[in-house]
């Protein structure tokens, strides 16, 4: 897979050797931001109108399908139309959907299987497959390839680029080699523009871009707030006795039902004795206490879901948003010089817990409606007739059968939502003569902090539940120590001047990773986020101020600084072995400039504990046969060094 432009491995070389380099533009007749299912659909289908259509896709993962965590019932609809020939062709499509199962999971260790007649028909997914996403995102990049289309993995869409006139003519790719603190490092090399005649964005859920033009062209007027749900997925291995390949497993009710959250979970078995599991929490949660993550690990002990992880193990972590408005909450997805396609206008099926084929579906769309206006010599031009072929199309009718599935959960509950969903869906196919409504933004439906119940989390157990730290771990997620931070706080009083008093901050809960946190310093809290500014009135830790990564991983980051020279992973890219000098010194060049020494311990026996507990970090003793002894021994370095004691 071509990794870059041959331009661009001459500017990184020219860029090294301290040669200035200007920023350059490319142009393209179709620029696609977005190497998901929507774009690389929208990729194969130009090209397969026109060889002579120049197409691009810029893609901000080291490589297409990074960002995308296995495990996804998919329907070949669309891929039926793009490549009749599939199978043939060796698309990983290797595990058809066997049987499903709905669950109304009433507690924790109760629960009742729905009879498939009452499920309503959307759910049904016989003739569908269970594959991981990335390998399908992979295979449509290499078919795209094949087709002529240039794709660019690693180049991240930075800014949009306007004509004179105000519409979208392409976007420029991030600056490389600049410092967290925002500097110019030696190998600092300007991003390049892409010029496009059209521009397709295609990042997903809330891309950047996608929020930008939205507010810029006044996309959403008229129409309902969007809604949206945060997923969380693990990846597990599991014994040979318990793998059923091809079981789709939904359930709805507990954990989320205990705080009147609406959401649900599933568990897919795919090949090769994996399954991937995870629980859709609605942003429209009330209670600010609640936190998606540990909701998730409870619903992993239920028997439901347990039988099949026991014995296993965990191989993979991920999260991700989705968005489930629905028809009420699509924007309009045309505007001067380009569109919106996929989930970055919000084409998902919430009914069916899928929406890979409608995102394809739009993206094919879109490169039919491109290739006529460029063979008519147009360019950046609003290509209003998209919103009819969009429209004429089975992507839409679907969601158009499905418009009251999210509405009719959000006002009555997974159990009489799903119930009013089986009316709806299965006696009148959708075309009950109304639309429901649903005009309360998710944010909006959180109640204050003190009018509801704290929540009490159980500790993991590391055999089916695990800590948030030792899940970012497998994630392989990986950020220079070096860079700018993607996160940033637009106003940074608002965390702790309103969000903390009000909703005790749910941030610190919300975020799967754990990228944001609370702590007291010197008598005043202070929000934890990863560069959120050097501005001498944004009083943040230094803690957070040199890492680009989570609160609970600054001791890892610490440890594995530049120059240690002595670190080794093992195969299984599980444990780190380091000496007790190596140890002392990464924490003392690090801390040097504390001056309140004994909070130190405080705040970093939580993140030693659970590096211990999982067994990532273990204590390397040259003169030790038996390292048993391994927690004790840090914990005993850590506390000596505190306390200013001799380490022997």
């Amino acid at each position: 897979m071509c990794l870059a432009p041959s331009r661009f491995i001459l500017r990184a070389f020219l860029a090294k050797w301290g040669v200035p380099v200007e920023r350059e533009s490319m142009p393209y007749d179709v620029v696609i931001v977005g190497a998901g299912p929507a774009g690389l659909a929208a990729a194969c289908r130009l090209k397969q109108l026109s060889a002579e259509i120049s197409v691009c896709v810029v893609e901000k993962g080291s490589e297409v399908g990074a960002h995308i965590l296995s495990g996804a019932v998919f329907e070949p609809r669309a891929l039926n139309e793009l490549f009749p020939d599939w199978q043939k062709m060796g698309a990983p499509l290797k595990t058809p959907v066997s049987s499903d199962e709905i669950y109304y999971l009433s507690q924790a260790d109760k629960g009742i299987k729905v009879p498939g007649f009452f499920v309503p028909k959307t759910l049904h997914n016989h003739g569908n497959f269970i594959i991981s996403l990335g390998n399908l995102c992979r295979w449509l990049a290499q078919q795209a390839e094949a087709l002529g289309v240039d794709v660019f993995p690693g180049f991240a869409a930075s800014e949009l680029l306007f004509t004179e006139t105000g519409a979208v003519k392409g976007i420029l790719i991030g600056d490389m080699g600049v410092g967290a603190d925002g500097e110019h490092k030696s190998s600092f090399t300007p991003g390049m523009e892409l010029h496009g005649k059209y521009t397709l964005f295609a990042e997903g859920c809330r891309g950047h871009l996608g929020k930008r033009l939205i507010a810029q062209f006044a996309l959403d007027v008229g129409k309902q707030p969007q809604h949206y749900g945060l997923g969380i997925k693990e990846l597990w291995q599991i014994p040979a006795e318990q793998h059923r390949p091809g079981l789709v497993v939904h359930t709805a009710g507990w954990p989320l039902a205990e705080s009147a959250t609406h959401g649900g979970g599933f568990l897919y078995h795919l090949e090769d004795r994996q399954v991937a599991l995870g629980l859709i929490t609605d942003l429209s949660y009330e209670n600010p206490h609640l936190s998606p993550f540990d909701e998730f690990q409870r619903y992993k002990h239920h028997p439901t879901i347990a039988q099949f992880l026991k014995g296993g193990k965990r191989i993979a972590y991920g999260a991700r948003a989705i968005t489930k408005g629905g028809l009420q909450s699509q924007p309009k997805m045309h505007f001067p010089g380009g569109l919106l396609i996929g989930d970055d206008a919000g084409t998902l099926n919430f009914a069916k817990i899928k929406g890979s084929h409608t995102a394809m579906k739009s993206g094919m769309i879109a490169a039919e409606v491109l290739a006529k206006a460029l063979a008519q010599g147009l360019e950046a031009t609003d290509l209003s007739e998209f919103a009819a072929a969009y429209e004429d199309s089975w992507a839409y009718d679907e969601l158009y059968l499905q418009r009251n599935f999210g509405p009719a959960q959000h006002r009555w509950g997974n159990l009489w939502g799903s119930a009013y969903a089986f009316v709806d869906i299965n006696l009148f196919s959708g075309h009950l003569p109304w639309t429901l409504s649903d005009n309360k933004a998710d944010h909006a439906c959180l109640k204050p902090a003190a009018d509801c119940p704290v929540i009490h989390y159980p500790k993991p157990d590391g055999v089916l539940s695990f800590d948030k730290l030792s899940s970012v771990y497998l994630s392989n997620t990986n950020h220079e120590e070096d860079q700018p931070c993607h996160l940033r706080l637009i106003d940074p009083s608002i965390p702790v001047a309103k969000n903390l008093p009000l909703y005790a901050e749910p941030a610190q809960r919300y975020c799967p990773a754990g990228v944001y946190e609370i702590v007291e310093q010197d008598g005043f809290a202070l929000i934890m986020q990863p560069e959120a500014g050097d501005n001498d009135e944004t009083p943040l830790p230094r803690l957070m101020r040199k890492q680009s990564l989570t609160y609970e991983a600054t001791l890892l980051a610490v440890i594995l600084r530049e120059g240690l020279e002595e670190f080794d992973i093992k195969s299984d890219g599980t444990k780190f072995y380091l000496t007790q000098k190596e140890i002392k010194e990464r924490i003392e060049l690090f801390y040097k400039e504390q001056p309140n020494k004994s909070k130190l311990w405080k705040d970093l026996s939580r993140p030693i504990t659970s590096l211990l507990n999982v067994g990532i970090l273990k204590l390397n003793r040259e003169d030790a046969a038996n390292k048993d002894n391994n927690q004790y021994e840090i914990k005993r370095i850590i506390k000596a060094f505190i306390s200013n004691d001799k380490l022997e």
